[in-house]
């Protein structure tokens, strides 16, 4: 399989991070503030390092990851990782258990790998291009697959970022869309490409790359879609990292509501 020893790694790097992560979340952090108003805590420091130096002694590739400064010199590689140490800092600190790590991989500007890890529930979400998606629950590995609704649709939305033009969309196609559920983190896709729900919209410009990277893949490899507005995929490795379009998850097109 193209991308096995890459899918390893990352596997075993999320792993580790996990250890580290879940001693912080039971013995106690510090939370810190950042610039743009986002919290980090020692977990995501230390779940950033221990991914980078598992990676990076194994793959001369360049890294694009939240806790870590950026270097443009990536922009010069054909293979990036793309990782959030903690996606939900904001669901870890409140300690609501739905947070995840995010390992993806970048190749000539696409989503080709992830791995999607949530600690707190002991599951794993991973894929590869061309090769599916799967769920690692209690060390029993199954296929994942988007379901076929296109009505009575299930919403999934941010527990701490739901906005107001979200809010309206979805009033707006509530002819259509019957059920909201709030969810944290990136597990939101992962629930849709398991069948879980059928959208979940970011109406904003305050995620980037190592937000949606990892699952973009694993959405796709279930047989669903992440688009931008204008219907096209999300581009990695660029030189503005920030989603300033914003996004949707589906499992079908006809499920494209704006």
């Amino acid at each position: 399989m193209e991308y096995e020893k890459e899918l390893n790694a990352a596997l075993e790097a999320a792993l580790k991070a996990k250890e580290v992560v879940l001693k912080y979340y039971y013995s106690g952090f510090n939370v810190e503030i950042k610039e743009d108003s986002s919290p980090v805590t020692d977990a995501d420091k230390a779940s950033d390092k221990i991914i980078r130096d598992y990676l990076g002694a194994r793959f001369d590739y360049a890294f694009l990851t939240e806790e870590s400064a950026d270097s443009k010199e990536r922009l010069n590689s054909d293979y990036v990782w793309i990782v959030d140490p903690i996606d939900g800092t904001e669901n870890y600190v409140s300690k609501d258990g739905e947070f995840t790590i995010n390992i993806g991989l970048a190749y000539k500007h696409k989503a080709v790998l992830g791995v999607v890890l949530l600690p707190a529930k002991n599951e794993i979400y991973y894929a590869v291009l061309n090769h599916g998606a799967y769920r690692i629950k209690d060390g029993i590995t199954t296929k994942i697959h988007v379901n076929d609704k296109i009505e009575d649709l299930t919403v999934l939305c941010s527990k701490n970022h739901t906005n107001k033009k979200e809010e309206e969309t979805i009033e707006k196609h509530k002819d259509r869309i019957k059920h909201i559920k709030k969810i944290g983190s990136s597990i939101k896709a992962c629930y849709i490409a398991s069948g879980l729900g059928e959208i979940s919209y970011r109406m904003s410009q305050g995620t980037k790359e190592w937000d949606t990277c990892a699952f973009q893949i694993i959405v796709e490899e279930a047989g669903g879609l992440v688009l931008k507005p204008d219907k096209t995929p999300i581009t990695y490795n660029r030189v503005d990292v920030y989603n300033r379009e914003g996004y949707i998850i589906i499992n079908r097109i006809e499920n494209f509501l704006f």
